[in-house]
C-alpha cells in the first residue's frame, strides 16, 4: 500500500494553515508549499532531468534538477536536501533565490497550485539517479535551455518554464 504523505497547505502569504494528503491536494487544487532546485556545474550548466514516465503528472517532461514538497513537520531546509538525495542521488549546499506562485491544470484532472521556493546549488561529481523519479538527465547551458523551451515548450514542466523566466534572479 502506498505511503500517505501529507504536505503543507498555505495561505496567500505562504503561512501554513494545515496539511493535506499529497494526491488529494493536487486533485482539489489546494494552495500548497513546494520547492524547486537548480544545480549548476562549474561550467555554468544546469542539470535538468526528464521525469519518469509513470509520474502522476507531467510524466516524461523535462524539468529542473529536482522538485518536491516538504512533508508535514519537515523544515524546508531538511526537505530540499532529502529530496535532492532521493531523486538525483547526491546532495550539495543550496541557497534560496526567490519564491513565486503559479497554478496549472493537467489533462488528468490534477492541479498544481503552489507557492514554489527556488533553490540553487553547485555540484560537479558523479551521481546515480533514482529511476523511479528520473528517465534521463543532461547538463545544458542557460541559453540552450531557454532555446529548447522556446522551440518546444510542451516538452517542459510548467514550473520550470516559469523559473526560467526569472533568469536575472537565478544568476543574482
Amino acid at each position: 500500500m502506498p505511503q500517505i504523505i501529507n504536505i503543507p497547505l498555505v495561505d496567500d502569504d505562504d503561512n501554513i494553515i494545515g496539511h493535506g494528503e499529497k494526491l488529494e491536494v493536487h486533485q482539489k487544487g489546494w494552495l500548497h508549499r513546494a520547492f524547486s532546485i537548480l544545480v549548476f556545474n562549474d561550467e555554468g550548466e544546469i542539470l535538468i532531468h526528464q521525469r519518469a514516465f509513470d509520474k502522476y503528472h507531467s510524466p516524461g517532461l523535462w524539468t529542473n534538477t529536482c522538485c518536491g514538497h516538504p512533508n508535514e513537520g519537515e523544515s524546508m531546509e531538511a526537505a530540499v536536501h532529502r529530496r535532492l538525495q532521493e531523486e538525483m542521488g547526491f546532495d550539495c549546499v543550496l541557497s534560496h533565490k526567490f519564491t513565486f506562485r503559479y497554478k496549472a491544470f493537467f489533462d488528468n484532472g490534477l492541479t498544481e497550485n503552489e507557492i514554489d521556493h527556488v533553490y540553487i546549488g553547485t555540484f560537479n561529481d558523479k551521481f546515480i539517479v533514482n529511476p523511479d523519479e528520473v528517465a534521463d538527465y543532461k547538463w545544458v547551458s542557460i541559453s540552450e535551455t531557454k532555446e529548447l523551451i522556446l522551440q518546444n515548450p510542451e516538452d517542459f514542466t510548467v514550473w520550470f518554464r516559469e523559473i526560467m523566466n526569472h533568469e536575472a534572479e537565478l544568476l543574482a
